[in-house]
């Protein structure tokens, strides 16, 4: 499985997991609700499960993404300032490039 998170999302990122008490925690990434060919994403910070999958990024950020959810694989993190300052997850792979 793969997942980017851009430059903006991973500069937010560290900061929230450097705090000493996330210290043992990685990223989580998971849909919401998901309907026709499409899913909508959240994300929270936790441990892996044995339905997890532990995934390395270039930003040396691990995710995790639950193993074999097709519709995670390929997500991309990134932090908008405008025009609402935010994380936005979309799955470019997947043909989803934002909520609708």
């Amino acid at each position: 499985m793969n997942c980017k998170i851009t430059r903006n999302a991973a500069n937010v990122l560290r900061r929230e997991l450097d705090k000493p008490e996330n210290a043992d925690k990685k990223l989580k990434v998971f849909i919401t609700h998901s309907h026709g060919d499409h899913a909508h994403y959240g994300m929270d910070l936790g441990q892996p499960t044995d339905k997890d999958e532990v995934v390395s990024t270039d930003k040396e950020i691990d995710v995790i993404l639950t193993k074999g959810e097709e519709l995670l694989d390929g997500v991309k993190i990134d932090y908008l300032y405008f025009p609402k300052e935010g994380f936005v997850i979309t799955n470019p792979s997947k043909g989803n490039h934002g909520d609708h």
